[in-house]
C-alpha cells in the first residue's frame, strides 16, 4: 500500500488482557510503517486501562507511543465508573456523535471485539 489511508480500530477488550492486544499491536506496527494513519477507539470493556488511576500493561504503554489517534468512548467509561477526566495522555474523551464523525471521515473499518 503506496497510498496514505486511514483505519479505524474499535477495541472491545480490556486493555488488561494483554492477550487480545498482542496480534493486534503487530498490525498497526506494519501498517504505521507503510504511512497508514491509525485511529484507535476503546470501547465497552475497552476503556478499562485507559485512565490513570489504573495501571497500564507494557503493551498499552508501547501502544500509545506509536503515531496514532487513540479515544475512549465516554459512554462506556461512566458505566464502568472510570474517571473520564482522567484519561491517560494522548488518548482523548468522545461521545456517540464523535464516534460517528470519527466512522464516517475514515474510509475503512475494523471491529476487534
Amino acid at each position: 500500500m503506496s497510498e496514505n489511508t486511514s483505519i479505524v480500530y474499535i477495541y472491545g477488550f480490556s486493555t488488561m488482557i494483554e492477550s487480545r492486544l498482542k496480534n493486534l499491536f503487530k498490525i498497526i506496527e506494519n501498517q504505521i510503517k507503510q504511512n497508514i494513519q491509525i485511529h484507535f477507539v476503546f470501547i465497552h470493556d475497552g476503556v478499562i486501562g485507559t485512565s490513570k488511576k489504573s495501571k497500564a500493561t507494557s503493551l498499552m504503554q508501547r501502544l500509545l507511543v506509536l503515531p496514532l489517534t487513540a479515544y475512549s468512548m465516554i459512554p462506556d467509561l461512566k458505566a464502568r465508573g472510570i474517571d473520564t477526566d482522567d484519561l491517560r495522555k494522548r488518548i482523548l474523551g468522545i461521545d456517540y456523535e464523535d464516534l460517528v464523525d470519527i466512522l464516517v471521515n475514515n474510509p475503512k473499518i475494523v471491529s476487534w471485539m
